[in-house]
């Protein structure tokens, strides 16, 4: 009897100066909310990406951390076959979702996200909705701040 290999993760989390938070005890709670989605399903975070000081108004392209996991994304020998997002509201900003989700799914890279409970499934209209609205939320208190 084999043992099931570990699920590795890259890790995604942002914070701004905007925020009056903290860095770390920013990256420290998401990671915790990440950490304890994939666990459970064997998955351990085997490198991060976590942007500072970076609005989430900004694409991904443009933003320093989410710039090299998208670069990742193409190496067939990253590291990791998933991603996992501690904080919707802080990686996808309105309309990012729907624009950066293609690219995970062309190199076959998942995307798990707490609050779909799991991976993203790029076909669901259902996950599709629910992180278009969490893009939506996260522009309104951008808006708001």
């Amino acid at each position: 009897m084999t043992t099931p290999q570990p699920k590795l993760f890259a890790f995604y989390g942002r914070v701004s100066t905007e925020d009056n938070q903290d860095p770390e005890s920013s990256r420290s709670w998401q990671l915790t909310r990440a950490t304890t989605l994939i666990q459970p399903h064997g998955g351990s975070i085997v490198t991060e990406y976590f942007d500072v000081g970076q609005s989430r108004s900004l694409p991904w392209q443009r933003r320093t951390q989410a710039n090299q996991l998208l670069a990742a994304l193409r190496n067939p020998r990253r590291g990791f076959s998933a991603v996992v997002v501690g904080e919707p509201h802080r990686a996808f900003y309105g309309n990012q979702f729907g624009l950066t989700v293609p690219l995970f799914a062309h190199y076959s890279v998942e995307l798990w996200v707490p609050e779909i409970s799991g991976p993203i499934d790029p076909d669901n209209e259902a996950h599709e909705l629910v992180m278009s609205v969490f893009g939506g939320m996260s522009k309104g208190e951008r808006n708001r701040i």
